[in-house]
């Protein structure tokens, strides 16, 4: 009983009319209110008390331990414990009560729960992301005219979602700075790196879905834009802004991706650009809208995305990229 007295186990034995006889280490569990002579439903309530008496009945009925959990809950509190049960023999071997230890696993049981949730999280995230990547394996196959071209593309937008998924799992899934996004996803693509670009930008988390997607749309941007606009020619230039815009109800964020001082777009341009990533894929997934236009000097792209899917860091502030 001494080297009992330095675990957080309790020791317990109760009559084979269930009063208790003795508990040893109660502590502050349920058993501290357990003196001889009471029952289980004079320290339990409801169904707390009624499945002790079951399974402590059980035992006495089939002389065979028994182990389950208990819950008591209350309005303030949930504890659990585990109860592990046998029958306590006299020396002619006749059962004449029961033996039983408690260990209170309300923590363990916390962290379980926790478990579940981050792994329900995670398959719901996962099953997202494979949905993302069977839209674009789509949609990269409808505007590819041959094998080769399907690989580079299908490529570098995986590579794209590759490189914002990094940035949610870095902030445990709180989400992406933008900032950061747009430093990540645009600047490999310009020679001159973010000398080309001009980012001022409210300091905003997209949510992981908003990353994901944002992160899509500039990597689309930003290929096009080496490809046949502003980052194709020295001295090209792409301005980026987001800033708040009130609405009925809550604030849009609203994203203006604007080139200049590229080659003048021509009337012919090449309609497989990715105009359904832009113009549906990217705006149905975040809740929001988005407009692309050819203008003569470039590009010019705008992103409108709900409150709902951004987290502001600070006052809504602009920062440079």
């Amino acid at each position: 009983m001494r080297a009992v007295a330095n675990t957080d186990m309790a020791v317990f034995r109760q009559d084979r009319d269930l009063r208790y006889s003795w508990v040893c280490n109660p502590g502050g569990s349920f058993l501290a209110n357990a003196g001889d002579g009471t029952i289980d439903a004079d320290i339990l309530e409801g169904q707390a008390a009624a499945r002790c008496l079951a399974m402590k009945r059980q035992v006495l009925e089939t002389e065979r331990p028994v182990r389950f959990e208990l819950l008591i809950e209350n309005a303030r509190s949930v504890r659990w414990y585990d109860i592990r049960l046998d029958v306590d023999r006299s020396e002619e071997g006749v059962v004449d009560g029961i033996l039983g230890t408690s260990v209170e696993i309300t923590e363990q049981k916390r962290r379980e729960e926790t478990l579940k949730t981050l792994l329900r999280e995670l398959s719901h995230r996962s099953k997202n992301l494979l949905a993302i990547i069977q839209s674009l394996a789509s949609q990269t196959a409808r505007h590819s005219l041959t094998v080769p071209e399907f690989l580079v593309r299908f490529r570098g937008r995986i590579q794209s979602l590759s490189y914002s998924q990094d940035i949610v799992t870095d902030t445990d899934w709180r989400g992406a700075d933008l900032a950061h996004l747009i430093a990540l996803q645009v600047e490999r693509y310009a020679p001159d790196g973010m000398q080309q670009i001009a980012a001022d930008v409210a300091r905003v988390y997209l949510s992981p879905t908003a990353s994901l997607h944002v992160g899509l749309a500039l990597h689309e941007l930003a290929v096009n834009a080496a490809s046949y606009g502003s980052l194709s020619v020295p001295g090209g230039k792409i301005s980026i802004n987001a800033d708040f815009e009130e609405v009925e109800g809550g604030q849009d964020l609203v994203i203006h991706w604007k080139e200049s001082e590229g080659p003048r777009v021509r009337s012919d341009r090449d309609p497989r650009f990715g105009t359904s990533t832009l113009e549906r894929i990217v705006p149905n997934a975040v809740g929001g809208s988005a407009k692309l236009t050819h203008e003569p000097d470039g590009v010019h792209y705008v992103l409108r995305i709900p409150d709902s899917q951004f987290e502001i860091i600070d006052a809504p502030a602009a920062q440079k990229a």
